[in-house]
C-alpha cells in the first residue's frame, strides 16, 4: 500500500499543486494495479503531522511520499534530511507562527529520508523531468510533516519514506511572471518515478548530487 499526500493552498495562494500531483500521480500509479491512496494535509503546524499519522495508523503503507510547493524552485527536488526545528517566516493557515521550535521535543535533530533519492533523481533525469537532490526542506509546515513523518517511521520498520518539493504550477502564476513553473501533469508524472523507483530500488545508487552551498 502507497501513501501520496500533498498540502491545501496557503499565504493567499487559491491552488496547491502538491496536492493536485499527489492526486493525480495516486490515478497514474493505480491505473498500473497499485494500491495507493492521497491524502490532503493542513497547511498547520501540528495538525499537518495529526492527520499524516492518522493516515498511517489506518492505511498502514508501506511506502509514503509526501509532497510540498516550494515556489521559487524550478526543479522537483528529492528532500534528502528533515530538521527538528520549526521556524516560521509566516504563519501557516490557522495563524500559527512558530520560531526555533522542537517538532518534537526530546527527538533527535534529524532524519534522513528512507527513500532512494539518488536512485529517483536517476529515473527522473531519463524522464528528462528537472530534478535535484535538495538538503534543506526549509523549516515551515513542509519540514515539519517530513520530520513527522520520519519519526513515525522509526515505529514503522519496513516502511520507507520521504519528501519531495514541487514548484509552482504554470496556472499558479500571473501573465508576465518571471518566476519558475512546472506543468501539473509533469509534476505528477514525478512523483509517479519517485514512487516506481522507490518499489525499484532497495540499495540507493551512489553518485555525486550534493550542492557546495
Amino acid at each position: 500500500m502507497i501513501l501520496l499526500t500533498g498540502f491545501e493552498p496557503f499565504d493567499g495562494e487559491t491552488e496547491n499543486p502538491s496536492w493536485a500531483a499527489a492526486r493525480s500521480a495516486a490515478g497514474l500509479l493505480q491505473s498500473e494495479g497499485l494500491d495507493v491512496r492521497a491524502v490532503e494535509l493542513p497547511c498547520v503546524f501540528g495538525a499537518s503531522a495529526a492527520v499524516l499519522e492518522e493516515a498511517l495508523e489506518r492505511l498502514r503503507p508501506e511506502l509514503v511520499l509526501c509532497a510540498g510547493q516550494a515556489g521559487g524552485r524550478a526543479r522537483i527536488s528529492l528532500e534528502r534530511v528533515a530538521i527538528n526545528c520549526d521556524d516560521a517566516r509566516i504563519p501557516d493557515n490557522a495563524g500559527n507562527r512558530p520560531v526555533d521550535e522542537p517538532v518534537v521535543r526530546g527527538g533527535p535533530a534529524a532524519y534522513f529520508s528512507s527513500l532512494p533519492v539518488k536512485a529517483a533523481l536517476a529515473a527522473l533525469t531519463a524522464e528528462r523531468i528537472p530534478a535535484e537532490v535538495s538538503q534543506s526542506a526549509g523549516t515551515y509546515v513542509c519540514n515539519h510533516v517530513f520530520y513527522a513523518l520520519m519519526h513515525a517511521l522509526r515505529l514503522r520498520p519496513g516502511t520507507r519514506g520521504g519528501f519531495v518539493h514541487v514548484p509552482y504550477a504554470d496556472t499558479q502564476l500571473p501573465a508576465g511572471s518571471s518566476a519558475p513553473s512546472m506543468p501539473a501533469r509533469q509534476m505528477a508524472a514525478a512523483l509517479a518515478v519517485v514512487v516506481r523507483a522507490a518499489l525499484a530500488t532497495t540499495t540507493d545508487l551512489k553518485f555525486a548530487a550534493g550542492a557546495t552551498h
